[in-house]
């Protein structure tokens, strides 16, 4: 049947609508419907599996799941109310052979919804939250927090009671519990008690949110969320020093630090213009990965393995989103695509991991201490010396220094770096950065050392902009690091 040729609907629907006209009166003497809660477990429980998210089974090429996607049949004379009330077995929705119907006061939800504007509603965990006008409730004078009314509206409706109010023992051990973690002392539980200071809760209240325990009680969840560890996890599990973000945490809550500044310092600290050191500190949020450093682990595999994880966690504390199913495919239920995924993957990928060097206050005040002591020992020393017999000293000394002698390759070898001689006795190696290797480097002697003994040799790391973090070495472990590691000589 075409668009537009419909058929009237039959004696017998409207004897159905009125039947129902008790819950029809109470609907359109409500408020303004809402689709989250009236009209999408309609179409959710009776329309989506032909009219749904699943592309594999979408019919008439028609979903009722969002309103970009069903506004051609939207409006109260539109295709979707004829086919809900149609008589005809063939236009009917949902068909009979699907053994699912509507009632009379679903249909009639699905027309004040329609009138309506046929409003959308995202799901509820992406609405934003608004403030809610406080409820009138019976006995309104025994609330003292306007939290209360709309527990005791609630209560109204379920027709029971509130508990009696907890005695001041009880009250004073959840307090402290609660608030910084540890109970009270019974000298702190009696004066409590005891105190006939008709302010003496809220004082209290005060007292725990300025104590330094509330932000120690109250970062323990949130680094539990932040994965945080003291050690790195896996078969080794050795320790890590990353207590500076745990203390930063900690120090945030107690000086109540706002969401946002608390959420662009941990996500982004780093990126912000001139960051303080504590700024800095805050990007340890996404520093807690588990790190591996078994011998024979490839490190981009345990790199991507962190990624993955990152991604993971800035989904599941940061969006309330599980970010599983779109690591694989952009999942029909999810809102988060595989392109956005991999997206926010890079986002997080394209950063080298440097160490941050955080002094600790202690260890400053030490070295301030004993620079000023070898200053003053130094210039103590000057007086004790005669400069002439100094100078002769060094001239003597220095005769007897073994020279140094810088030596060119003859010849290069390596089995993935490529070998580069670049004059002045310095090599560049360029390639994989994340394979080892060994490099046979062939050198002649020059007249002057032959036939003299070796006594040492010295090899030195340069640094090169060329190289991961500006070198000296090519080490690639949990980011470009662009350490020099020198496993043997012979």
């Amino acid at each position: 049947m075409t668009l537009g040729s419909r058929l009237s609907i039959c004696p017998k629907a409207a004897v159905c609508l009125a039947v129902a006209g008790v819950a029809v009166e109470s609907l359109r003497a409500a408020e303004t419907l809402s689709f989250n809660r009236d009209v999408r477990p309609i179409l959710a429980g009776n329309c989506y599996d032909c009219h749904g998210p699943d592309e594999e089974t979408i019919e008439g090429d028609l979903r009722l799941d969002s309103r970009e996607a069903a506004e051609k049949v939207l409006g109260v004379d539109g295709e979707l109310f004829y086919r809900i009330t149609a008589d005809d077995d063939i236009d009917l929705m949902p068909p009979p052979d699907s053994h699912r119907h509507l009632t009379a006061g679903q249909i009639e939800t699905i027309r004040l919804w329609l009138e309506q504007g046929a409003p959308y509603e995202t799901h509820w965990a992406f609405v934003a939250p608004e403030k809610a006008d406080v409820p009138k409730i019976q006995n309104s004078e025994t609330t003292i927090n306007p939290i209360d009314h709309f527990i005791r509206r609630r209560l109204e409706e379920e027709k029971l009671k509130p508990s009696p109010e907890a005695n001041r023992h009880t009250l004073v051990r959840r307090l402290y519990l609660d608030l910084i973690g540890i109970p009270p002392t019974p000298e702190q539980a009696d004066a409590f008690v005891n105190t006939t200071d008709p302010k003496a809760y809220d004082k209290l209240v005060d007292e725990l949110l300025a104590s330094p325990r509330y932000g120690e009680r109250w970062a323990r969840p949130w680094l539990d969320l932040a994965r945080y560890s003291d050690t790195n996890g896996y078969e080794k599990d050795r320790p890590r020093s990353i207590w500076p973000y745990r203390d930063w945490v900690v120090d945030a809550i107690n000086a109540d630090m706002p969401f946002d500044q608390f959420t662009i310092e941990q996500l982004a600290g780093d990126m912000l213009p001139n960051p303080t050191l504590e700024q800095l500190i805050a990007t340890g949020f996404h520093r807690n990965t588990m790190l591996n450093e078994e011998g024979g682990i490839d490190p981009l595999e345990y790199r991507y393995y962190a990624m993955v994880d990152r991604v993971a966690t800035t989904g599941t504390v940061w969006m309330g989103l599980s970010t599983g199913c779109a690591q694989c495919h952009t999942h029909k239920y999810d809102p988060i695509t595989h392109t956005d995924y991999f997206s926010l993957m890079a986002l997080l990928d394209n950063a080298d991991e440097v160490a941050i060097q955080v002094p600790d206050p202690r260890m400053k005040a030490r070295q301030a201490l004993i620079n000023q002591q070898i200053k003053e020992a130094e210039a103590e020393l000057l007086t004790k010396i005669d400069p002439i017999k100094y100078q002769t000293w060094k001239k003597t000394e220095k005769a007897k220094v073994v020279p140094w002698h810088h030596l060119e390759p003859h010849e290069l070898k390596a089995n993935l770096p490529l070998l580069e001689h670049e004059g002045d006795g310095v090599i560049f190696a360029s390639g994989d950065f994340t394979k080892r290797d060994t490099y046979e480097l062939t050198y002649q002697l020059p007249e002057k050392l032959k036939g003299k003994t070796i006594t040492a040799l010295r090899l030195e790391a340069l640094p090169d902009d060329r190289l991961p973090a500006g070198g000296p070495g090519a080490a690639y472990y949990e980011g470009r690091s662009g350490d020099f590691f020198l496993s043997e000589v012979t």
